[in-house]
């Protein structure tokens, strides 16, 4: 049988945008408990970034200890310069999440800064990432951006080959920021890069115009076996415009599991954590299969 890694970001991703009064860190830690009893054992627990920038995100280092407390489990902090990687470091991170768009427009939105200068220096936090440190390196915006539109493929693949030149060991995440990839495109841009790189890629989906489950299903048939959602579908880029939730895990796993590929992840128990993530106050929930009565009756 066929099998993926789904990567949960609804700790990180789902609950960065959020606006108004900080989710409470007992309920990110509620959260991250629900999605480890579904069976997740890779996640975005949260992100090493200015508490200014992103509020949501003050208390990274406490939800860090907490789900390193959880057997088996491999928690990502997203970092996007040099004083998040030496947070992150200094919290005791397994995995770090590096991230730049592969547009200037959204970059500047996004960090302040142009890609080139964002890949130099993530490109030296590389270097200086201990071997014992798992590392995603997230290609953002890599088929559409909120500012400049459709993204030429050559363009994207550029960039990603120059991070997969970085190190062998890092894992791309090739990310739809907007939701608005076309499943043709992303089947073309990760049946190049499976093609050229022997490393390992991820999808990460939005789902803004409903097409993150057959952009999650082009992947797959390229040969992607690492798949970021959100339960719940929640989520949002603050620095993209428009930009809706993440593709939600649920509906990704009952894709694939009417596609007869093994997730790990137990359905009922997803279903519940996905109905915590979408009742976050101030969230708002996506995704199709929670509100299916046939689908629940599954479970």
């Amino acid at each position: 049988m066929e099998r993926v890694t789904i990567s949960e970001v609804s700790p990180r991703d789902g609950i960065q945008a959020i606006p108004g009064p900080m989710v409470p860190t007992e309920t990110k830690i509620a959260l991250i408990r629900a999605l480890y009893d579904a069976g997740v054992r890779r996640m975005e627990a949260g992100s090493f970034v200015s508490p200014r920038a992103v509020p949501q995100m003050a208390d990274a280092a406490e939800v860090l200890a907490f789900a390193r407390s959880l057997p088996g489990l491999e928690p990502t902090m997203l970092v996007p310069n040099r004083k998040g990687f030496e947070a992150a470091m200094a919290a005791g991170a397994p995995a770090i999440g590096l991230f730049m768009s592969v547009t200037d427009s959204h970059n500047k939105a996004n960090v302040n800064r142009t890609t080139a200068e964002s890949f130099a220096e993530l490109a030296a936090i590389v270097r200086d990432t201990p071997a014992h440190v798992a590392i995603r390196f997230n290609v953002s915006c890599a088929f559409h951006c909120p500012f400049e539109g459709v993204v030429p493929e050559a363009h994207t693949l550029d960039w990603i080959e120059r991070v997969a030149a970085l190190d062998p060991r890092i894992e791309i995440g090739i990310a739809d920021t907007t939701g608005n990839a076309a499943p043709d495109q992303v089947k073309r841009v990760f049946s190049h890069v499976i093609r050229s790189w022997t490393g390992r890629v991820a999808f990460h989906g939005h789902d803004t115009y409903g097409m993150g489950v057959a952009n999650a299903a082009a992947a797959f048939e390229a040969g992607c076996r690492v798949f970021d959602g959100a339960a719940g579908g929640i989520g949002g880029c603050p620095f993209a415009p428009g930009a809706s939730g993440n593709t939600a895990t649920e509906d990704l796993v009952w894709m694939f599991r009417r596609m007869g590929v093994e997730t790990g992840l137990e359905w009922q128990k997803l279903l519940l954590a996905a109905d915590m993530a979408a009742g976050i106050p101030g969230a708002v929930p996506g995704g199709r299969l929670r509100g299916v009565p046939a689908a629940r009756r599954a479970a």
